[in-house]
């Protein structure tokens, strides 16, 4: 089969061997794989995959499924699914673990299905199951227009939060349509006045994409008892953290990554993301935000924009 590998920091188009469905995994044929943040500093060398995961990068995928391995149950050869991978969508067929199978929610397309697998789980997994936003509460997400940002908006908005979110000029029509409270270009206003203005208080959670650049204007921005999770280093790895200020807060902050948890963590969140967040996308109170879907062959493309910013929503490859 034909795969996107990573030789020199660059993605070339290889034969690779088919993939074979081992114990507990079945093989998925790919219709559309989504591209992600992490599959670009994967191929500048800062994001190796895990023990076990193919090394050609891809972290969702949607497609029918072409094989089942030992010891699999409640799946079968032509079944529609979408999938979290650690690794290895961008193939013409990946396996993958059935724990982390999601059945493809009534009304969408495979296409479509494969734009939701690792926003839905990432956001799910700190917004909801570490961070415990309620309803009432303000979110703060940063990089809004990404397809992080774009799922974290409609999710927050769906669990009856209110939400602010950064994001350049030219994407807050979008957001705002997604259902985004107030916006805020992080690159000529001061995200923390704005959402203290906003509410009076400060974001009860935020879910941050930047990293060390944010630190401590993000624990300037949490309200009282606030909860800060870093996803992302976009904007570098250390930073100073005001020790006095968090505990005059009563905040938290973490940090978490979704790729390397063990094979039962992320069947979990899996499971969850599958009751709890698939019945709004079924209701059309969360949809798949789609930029622009590219042929495999393009993957490099597709990379160049996700650098660039540019987009809003996801990017797929189809293929």
């Amino acid at each position: 089969m034909h795969a996107i590998v990573i030789e020199d920091k660059q993605l070339v188009r290889r034969e690779v061997p088919d993939p074979s469905a081992g114990e507990g995994e079945v093989v998925v044929d790919v219709t559309a794989a989504g591209v992600n943040r992490a599959d670009v500093a994967q191929r500048q060398g800062h994001y190796p995959p895990p023990p076990g995961a193919p090394d050609y990068p891809g972290l969702e995928c949607a497609g029918v499924i072409s094989a089942v391995g030992p010891g699999v149950s409640g799946h079968h050869v032509g079944e529609r699914v979408s999938a979290l991978l650690a690794g290895g969508g961008y193939a013409e067929r990946v396996a993958v673990p059935a724990g982390q199978l999601l059945p493809v929610p009534t009304g969408l397309s495979l296409t479509e299905a494969a734009a939701l697998p690792e926003v839905s789980c990432t956001v799910w997994s700190n917004v909801v199951d570490r961070d415990r936003l309620r309803k009432g509460e303000t979110l703060l997400v940063h990089g809004g227009g990404s397809g992080i940002g774009t799922f974290a908006i409609q999710l927050g908005k769906a669990l009856g939060a209110s939400v602010v979110a950064t994001a350049r000029t030219s994407k807050h029509d979008g957001l705002r349509a997604l259902g985004a409270d107030l916006l805020i270009d992080y690159s000529t206003d001061d995200f923390v006045t704005g959402v203290r203005a906003f509410n009076g208080r400060g974001a009860d959670v935020i879910l941050d994409i930047v990293g060390a650049k944010y630190l401590s204007r993000n624990i300037e921005a949490l309200a009282p008892g606030g909860r800060l999770t870093v996803i992302g280093m976009q904007g570098g790895r250390k930073a100073e953290l005001d020790l006095g200020l968090l505990m005059a807060k009563r905040a938290s902050v973490s940090s978490t990554s979704l790729r390397a948890r063990p094979l039962a963590d992320k069947a979990r969140i899996v499971a969850a993301v599958a009751r709890d967040v698939w019945p709004l996308v079924e209701a059309g109170a969360v949809k798949p935000i789609i930029h622009t879907t590219l042929p495999l062959a393009e993957a490099a493309k597709a990379h160049e924009l996700m650098e660039s910013s540019d987009h809003l929503g996801k990017i797929l490859l189809t293929p």
